[in-house]
């Protein structure tokens, strides 16, 4: 497990750019935390990094956007809040392609009709700020995790190992 201080909103950014500089070619992404604790803004960060550009809209109401990547794969940012369960997931034709890199927010939502997950961020308000915690749940996010400790990309980030 990783964790981390993240003062300021720019902070959350480089976040999700230190993941986007450091991710797997196939991945999936949960993103916890309450409401207003940054998922979205780390996401759209990532999402940037990788080469979307125009909007990035939040998929509270959609449930899942999708963004072709520079590297010509694609990515889904899913906001499961609204679903009842995992069976309604059938209806948001994720079966009609596949993802490189999946970003869930809300992921218990949609339990055992997701793939399996790389990489768990968990975000929660900190003073005037966020703390982050990234949990690997896979070899692959094991990977991204040292990636991320050994390749400089966290920068100024503040990072406290437990």
């Amino acid at each position: 497990m990783l964790e981390l201080h993240l003062p300021t909103p720019e902070h959350t950014d480089l976040l999700g750019q230190a993941l986007a500089a450091t991710r797997p070619a196939q991945a999936l992404l949960e993103l916890q935390g309450d409401l207003g604790a940054g998922k979205s803004t780390t996401a759209r960060a990532l999402l940037r990094a990788l080469g979307v550009t125009g909007a990035i809209r939040s998929p509270t109401y959609t449930l899942v956007e999708r963004y072709p990547l520079a590297d010509g794969s694609e990515a889904w940012h899913m906001d499961l809040y609204r679903i009842g369960g995992a069976a309604e997931l059938d209806f948001l034709g994720l079966d009609e392609g596949t993802a490189s890199l999946w970003l869930v927010e809300w992921p218990e939502r949609g339990a055992g009709a997701l793939p399996a997950t790389d990489l768990r961020l968990e975000l929660q308000m900190a003073g005037t700020g966020r703390r982050a915690s990234l949990i690997p749940l896979s070899d692959s996010g094991e990977a991204w995790v040292k990636r991320l400790c050994e390749g400089g990309e966290l920068g100024s980030l503040s990072v406290d190992r437990p």
